[in-house]
């Protein structure tokens, strides 16, 4: 017998429901409280979908309720369902596509693709051909339906999709050509689903998707003049992927194509506009083709921006001209802030050359993409989606970064009849786009800017706050040019009337200028660093003033402001007159904040840079930072592991115990070997909580994070380490993963090691040279590690060198070209030097182990600019002993070498 539902639970079901659209808090716990109870009932998935797909009589929102709650627990739950279950779901549901409910349909759907996705597409082989087969039903409903199933199948299971069925078929060679098919539908609803969908396809450059390209590029260009605005947005959607994709399908009909999203970059609708302005981004993402666009260029850029002017629904949202400076943000104002944990890297080059160095820097999940800069902090986050606007400077952004100078010609005549303009919108818009062209055309605007930055500056105090706020933000993008290329003795002429114009801007009554205001002093700072020395009194000043004046959302930026001051002028932050003046308003923040107060992560970011940069003088505050540091780790690791036995316990936030292990190891940098002081008087415990946190598999940033600060203990605390090193390496050793699954954990680790090593010396590190070398070697080889891996595994194994080098000596051969290479492009530190005097040890144990590598190993010498005198003395010694080694053969190994390296050589290390 079939199951059915007993009736009065059914009606206690559908109450809750109901009561599921209150706003009461109270209310919405006890429903929440009851589901959670209910998700136990065995057949409570069952009910779940009876109120559905059968109880046609109730309000539509109620089943779409029930639906969603039918979806969550199908994820949540899936291997634990029984499979009879299951199976009633599977059946009834494929029986209930067509729905004549959209809100019910689409619900219907998402479970579905839910469970397609879950079990896979060979665990239910009839759905596929069910749906394809429903795609020729006469009933409407029936037809959405099944195509609403296929395209969140399609975007859940894309690669799936691909494999062949048991029976030896590939699901895409059946569904595609029929994809295909609706792109001329009576259905505007379904050309959308059909271009949508087969696009996905497109952007994974799909096998089976090859053979059909020129169908879909014909079939696609037929709708390119389509009346509905939904298949609108998905051609362009579609044009985009295939310059991503397959530019070589465009390339034949190139100029008919851009000159088709010049015109639609216009459209009347800004969705459209928008979809077809991602097109020019993506074109200069495509190196070899790049240069197509430039015939275009006259075209292109003056419709980007027209695309900059705020459009009338912006300023409905975003015309905020009022003093609210006074007026509390509430709480949705302000987006999650994460932190982001620190990783051990080497910036900078060794030579004058361009280095790779800096784009070593590895971040995982990250996304480095400059459009980021557009889609922040210059509009409220109530209207902060991606936009035309947004969209429009972006463009402009890459194509002066790709064509530099020779875009001015375009830009220039539309860029003056817009900043002269009566109309503020149009202005506004001329400034945007000055800020936009700063990276690609600097060295063009050069002549411009000794009269463009004084009307920037004097627009800071423009009647309407939103020119106030952008002007704030393209003249930072110029504060490289006030620092640094305006000339000698120019700082007082240009970098100064900015600074000073940006200081008083901060003070201003409307929030949104503040938040810009202080967004472009923070980037002009990072930019002057150490030339900010002189001015750190009125900074101070203002920032403290800040304090008083800013509501939370913008406290937030200002913390990442007294942060980066504090990166900016380093120990010169470190005077009584500068201490007093901040750590009070700062510490006590901090003091008094709760620990699940969102600001926790920006301040203690901004503590932990003041720390580094007061060194030893931190010293009154270590100890309550320490502790409470200590405190929140502790208490945080402990709700999460309560969290995983009780479902009623809400797991905390992992980034609590992130950031609270980067400030201890900002404390510890900062008070270098009398930290250890400071964790004896606590017994210790931040040992115990690092070695949890070591293994802390869910969270791989934790494990980043426990690693840094290991290292830094390893530097000023290692005593308190040695009685538990065995265990330290048991658990460091198999997180340097040659895969490097989790880079930042795996360099972190890598480094720590190192530092270990140069503390723990021979006979504590003998048994664990081995293991170690098995695991660095293959990273350094690859070449695909990233090159802040490399650069640390390169100089860890410089380090095992210099305290073990019998043991890695013997493995020079292997590692000692790559090894040259990685290290040639670090900039000098003290890290570099241990690892180079591991690296001549090692050759001085096995000299025939640097033979295939001498070029190389000559060049990583020259690159060093300022070797100390012990260092120096290595090199003169080493190249000596090579030269005496290869006796009557040096003269021919030196004639390989270039003749000026080779007078180099000569000169340097009496070689």
């Amino acid at each position: 017998m079939e199951w059915q539902p007993e009736p009065e639970s059914l009606r206690q079901l559908i109450q809750l429901f109901n009561s599921t659209q209150s706003v009461d808090n109270a209310v919405q716990q006890q429903n929440n409280q009851r589901l959670e109870e209910l998700r136990r009932v065995p057949d409570f998935i069952n009910y779940l979908l009876f109120v559905l797909i059968v109880m046609k009589d109730e309000n539509s929102t109620v089943r779409a309720v029930a639906g969603l709650l039918l979806k969550n627990n199908v994820r949540q739950d899936f291997a634990s369902i029984p499979p009879h279950v299951l199976d009633y779901v599977k059946r009834k549901s494929i029986d209930a596509i067509g729905d004549p409910d959209t809100l019910v349909r689409h619900t219907l759907g998402t479970v579905i693709a839910t469970i397609v996705a879950l079990g896979q597409i060979r665990s239910w082989p009839e759905i596929l051909p069910r749906l394809m087969q429903l795609l020729d039903s006469p009933d409407y409903p029936v037809v959405e339906g099944s195509w609403d199933i296929l395209r969140k199948i399609c975007d859940e299971c894309t690669r799936e999709l691909e494999e062949p069925l048991d029976d030896g078929t590939l699901p895409l060679n059946v569904m595609l050509p029929r994809f295909l098919s609706f792109f001329s539908s009576e259905s505007p609803t379904l050309r959308e689903y059909a271009i949508s969908t087969t696009t996905l396809f497109v952007r994974e450059s799909s096998e089976c998707m090859k053979p059909m390209m020129d169908t879909f590029v014909v079939e696609l260009f037929k709708r390119a003049n389509d009346d509905n605005s939904e298949v609108l947005k998905a051609v362009c959607k579609a044009v985009v992927a295939l310059i991503e994709t397959r530019p070589d399908m465009l390339m034949p009909e190139l100029e008919n194509v851009v000159n088709y999203m010049i015109h639609t970059s216009q459209n009347s609708d800004p969705d459209i506009a928008m979809e077809a302005c991602e097109f020019w981004l993506s074109f200069c993402e495509q190196e070899e083709m790049v240069e197509s666009l430039k015939p275009f260029l006259s075209q292109v850029i003056p419709t980007l921006m027209r695309g900059m002017v705020y459009s009338e629904e912006d300023l409905m949202v975003l015309d905020n001209n009022t003093d609210d400076a006074v007026v509390p943000d509430s709480e949705q104002d302000i987006k999650p802030r994460h932190h982001r944990a620190r990783t051990h890297e080497h910036h900078g080059a060794a030579t004058g050359g361009s280095s790779n160095s800096d784009g070593g820097s590895i971040h995982e999940d990250e996304d480095d993409d400059d459009d980021d800069e557009y889609d922040s902090d210059d509009d409220d986050d109530v209207y902060s989606e991606w936009n035309l606007r947004k969209c429009s400077a972006a463009s402009l952004d890459v194509i002066s970064t790709a064509f530099g100078d020779h875009i001015l010609e375009f830009v220039l005549p539309v860029l003056k009849e817009e900043l002269a303009s009566d109309d503020w919108r149009i202005k506004e818009a001329g400034i945007l786009a000055l800020g936009a062209i700063a990276e690609g055309c600097m060295t063009g605007m050069q002549p411009h800017l000794p009269s463009l930055l004084p009307y920037l500056i004097q627009w800071f105090k423009h009647e309407k706050a939103l020119v106030r706020s952008i002007a704030c933000w393209s003249a930072s993008r110029y504060g490289k040019w006030a620092i640094y290329e305006s000339g000698a003795n120019m700082l007082a002429v240009y970098f100064e009337p900015l600074l000073a114009g940006l200081l008083e801007t901060m003070m201003d009554k409307n929030k949104r200028v503040q938040e810009a205001a202080c967004s472009a002093f923070a980037t002009l700072e990072e930019e002057a660093g150490p030339y900010m020395v002189p001015y750190i009194q009125p900074v101070l000043e203002t920032l403290m003033r800040a304090f008083s004046l800013y509501q939370r959302k913008n406290l937030i930026i200002l913390y990442d402001a007294v942060g980066t001051l504090a990166e900016a002028v380093g120990s010169e932050l470190n005077r009584p007159q500068f201490i007093q003046m901040l750590m009070p308003e700062v510490i006590d923040r901090w003091e008094d904040l709760p620990t699940d107060d969102h600001h926790m992560f920006p301040l203690s970011e901004c503590l932990s840079a003041i720390a580094l940069a007061l060194g030893p003088s931190f010293a009154p505050y270590a100890q309550a930072a320490y502790e409470r540091c200590v405190q929140i780790v502790g208490e945080t690791l402990q709700i999460c592991q309560q969290s995983r036995h009780d479902s009623a316990v809400e797991m905390p936030d992992m980034d609590l115990v992130i950031v609270a292990l980067d400030f201890i190891s900002a404390i510890v940098q900062a008070l270098g070997d009398s930290s250890q002081h400071l964790i004896t008087e606590h017994n210790g415990v931040v040992l115990q909580l690092i070695g949890l946190c070591m293994v802390f598999e869910s969270v791989p940033e934790v494990r980043q994070s426990a690693f840094a600060l290991l290292g830094d203990l390893a530097m000023h605390c290692f005593p308190l380490l040695l009685p538990q090193l065995e265990g330290i390496m048991q658990q460091l050793i198999p997180q340097i993963d040659r895969n490097f699954m989790h880079i930042n954990v795996c360099n972190n680790a890598t480094w720590s090691v190192g530092e270990i090593a140069l503390q723990a010396g021979q006979e504590a590190m003998k048994n664990y040279i081995n293991p170690l070398l098995e695991r660095l070697v293959p990273m350094l080889n690859n070449p695909n590690t990233p090159l802040t891996l490399a650069e640390n595994a390169a100089i860890t194994i410089g380090r095992l060198g210099v305290v073990c080098p019998a043991m890695v000596a013997p493995n020079l051969e292997i590692f000692a070209e790559r090894w040259c290479m990685v290290l040639s492009s670090v900039k000098d530190n003290d890290e570099k030097s241990s690892a180079f005097q591991g690296m001549m040890t090692m050759i001085g144990t096995n000299p025939q182990g640097i033979s295939k590598a001498f070029l190389y190993f000559c060049q990583a010498a020259l690159n060093w600019q300022t070797p100390d005198s012990y260092l120096m003395n290595m090199f003169v010694q080493t190249f000596a002993g090579l030269k005496q080694l290869a006796g009557d053969e040096w003269e021919a190994s030196m004639s390989m070498l270039d003749p000026q390296v080779r007078q180099l050589i000569k000169d340097r290390f009496n070689a």
